[in-house]
């Protein structure tokens, strides 16, 4: 109940109300006064006694097409931001599956042995930040450094794909303790399909980020909002008089802010604020690694 009003406190709907950061309104804020600019302009040519009053333009786009356009874009974006996520929360399940097989199955003879499993093991927090700087077009940074040699380090600065580098490497390492007789071929299989789910996570993320909404949809879409919400103060000007402007600005700022959702959230592996908060979701893999660690030493004592 504490932790349930913490959230209701940090997060209130009058706080989410008045929120401008993750907000789409630095983005759609001026559109919408242009176009609330358009109405006042509008205005002024209706008190000159201009004919400006057309309500044939209503009819020009229906709103239940707009609608239906707005939310297949909306959903669409959704659909793949959605897919992005579960496939960040399949990398999660699976560095914590993989890595607790590692730290348990594997058998260790010296100091050596330990070392070199606990360097095995650093490489799942090190995949999936390199993951991370791949979908981010990033070069490897000092956020690698402190999970990988330095002799990984600089090889993986040599690599176009990093993320597969990485996985080449925990599969070698994996072969090897096979044949030095540190697992048997079930717990080896086990573990190469953990591998593999973990590069199949790399191919879905890919496929989110190189294919984009169709340029053609995304064209028209704009095209039609520009239409409608321009032809709003003809329509709007004999009843509404001087609150066109007004009028026209918010419900443009309403429809181009859906727009802007979609636009936002087709690609979730940035910075922006609605983004998917992987650099949390990485930190806190290599919270997981060291609290295993941790347990793993207390048992080998």
């Amino acid at each position: 109940m504490h932790s349930r009003k913490n959230w209701l406190k940090k997060d209130s709907w009058f706080r989410l109300v008045f929120s401008w950061r993750g907000s789409v309104i630095p983005e759609v804020l001026p559109r919408s006064l242009v176009c609330g600019l358009f109405g006042l302009i509008i205005y002024v040519l209706h008190i000159l006694s201009f004919r400006v009053h057309l309500p044939v333009f209503g009819s020009l786009i229906s709103n239940i097409v707009l609608g239906l356009l707005l939310v297949f874009r909306t959903n669409t974006a959704y659909e793949r931001f959605w897919e992005g996520r579960k496939a960040w929360g399949t990398l999660v399940n699976t560095v914590r599956n993989l890595s607790r097989q590692i730290l348990v199955a594997i058998s260790e003879c010296d100091i050596t042995d330990r070392q070199a499993k606990m360097a095995a093991v650093k490489l799942l927090p090190a995949f999936a930040i390199a993951l991370k700087l791949h979908l981010r077009s990033e070069p490897i940074n000092a956020e690698l450094e402190a999970v990988l040699s330095p002799e990984q380090f600089e090889r993986l600065k040599t690599m176009n794909h990093p993320p597969l580098e990485i996985g080449f490497w925990i599969s070698s390492y994996l072969q090897r303790q096979f044949q030095q007789e540190k697992l048997d071929r079930y717990q080896l299989g086990d573990m190469i399909r953990l591998l593999n789910q973990m590069v199949d996570v790399v191919g879905i993320c890919e496929r989110i980020l190189k294919t984009p909404i169709p340029r053609a949809y995304a064209i028209h879409l704009k095209q039609l909002l520009l239409i409608y919400c321009l032809s709003l103060p003809f329509q709007m000007v004999d009843q509404l008089e001087w609150m066109t402007a007004p009028i026209v600005a918010l419900i443009s700022f309403t429809l181009l802010g859906i727009e802007e959702i979609g636009i936002q959230i087709e690609d979730p592996f940035g910075h922006d604020p609605n983004d998917l908060p992987l650099d949390n979701i990485c930190h806190n893999m290599l919270r997981n690694i060291e609290d295993l660690f941790i347990v793993s030493n207390d048992q080998t004592k």
